[in-house]
C-alpha cells in the first residue's frame, strides 16, 4: 500500500531590518518549491534593530499578502526547536556570496545535529541581488542614496517614516 507523501512546510528564517528584494526573491522562490512557507522573524534583544518585531511582521505580512501558502511570524531561542513546534521540515536559507555559504555551513550543521530530520535548503540569491543586504540598504538611505529598487514600496515608505538623518 503506498502512502501519500505528506506536504513539506519549511522556514525562511532572518531578522528582515528592513525585508530586501533579495528577501522577496528567496520567498517567492521558497513558496514555489514548498507547500507551505512560514517566513520567521528572529526575536533578537542583541541587537538594536531600525524596526521592532512587530513592525517587520507587519512589513512582511503586507508584502507577502498576495502568496496564499505564505504565513508570517515570529520566534525566539533555537530555530529547530521552533521547526518542531511549526511541523516544518526544512529550513530555507538565501546564499549571496561564498561568505554567506561558510557561515550557513556551520550553522546548517549544527542544526542537523540538534535535529537531524530537518533538513536545511539553500536558494541561491537571483544575480540582481547578490549585493543587496539589510545593513547595505540602511547605510545606502541613511546617506541619501535611492533605495528603490533595493526594497518593495511599502518598505521603503516605512524607512521615510523612521528618522535616519546623519547626527551631525
Amino acid at each position: 500500500m503506498e502512502r501519500s507523501p505528506q506536504p513539506v512546510s519549511a522556514i525562511y528564517p532572518g531578522s528582515f531590518d528592513p525585508l530586501t528584494n533579495g528577501h522577496l526573491d528567496v520567498i517567492s522562490r521558497g513558496a514555489r518549491l514548498f507547500e507551505r512557507l512560514t517566513v520567521s522573524v528572529l526575536r533578537n534583544a542583541a541587537k538594536e534593530p531600525l524596526f521592532s518585531v512587530d513592525e517587520r511582521v507587519a512589513m512582511l505580512r503586507e508584502v507577502l499578502s498576495h502568496l496564499p501558502n505564505v504565513e508570517v511570524d515570529c520566534f525566539e531561542g533555537l530555530l529547530v526547536r521552533y521547526a518542531t513546534q511549526k511541523n516544518a521540515t526544512v529550513i530555507v536559507r538565501g546564499i549571496r556570496a561564498v561568505s554567506d555559504y561558510e557561515y550557513e555551513l556551520q550553522m546548517a550543521l549544527m542544526n542537523r545535529r540538534l535535529e537531524p530530520a530537518i533538513e536545511t535548503v539553500f536558494l541561491m540569491a537571483g544575480e540582481a541581488f547578490s549585493f543587496i543586504s539589510s545593513r547595505l540598504v540602511k547605510e545606502v538611505y541613511h546617506l541619501g542614496g535611492d533605495i528603490g529598487a533595493l526594497v518593495p514600496p511599502a518598505v521603503e515608505l516605512r524607512l521615510r517614516q523612521k528618522t535616519l538623518k546623519p547626527t551631525c
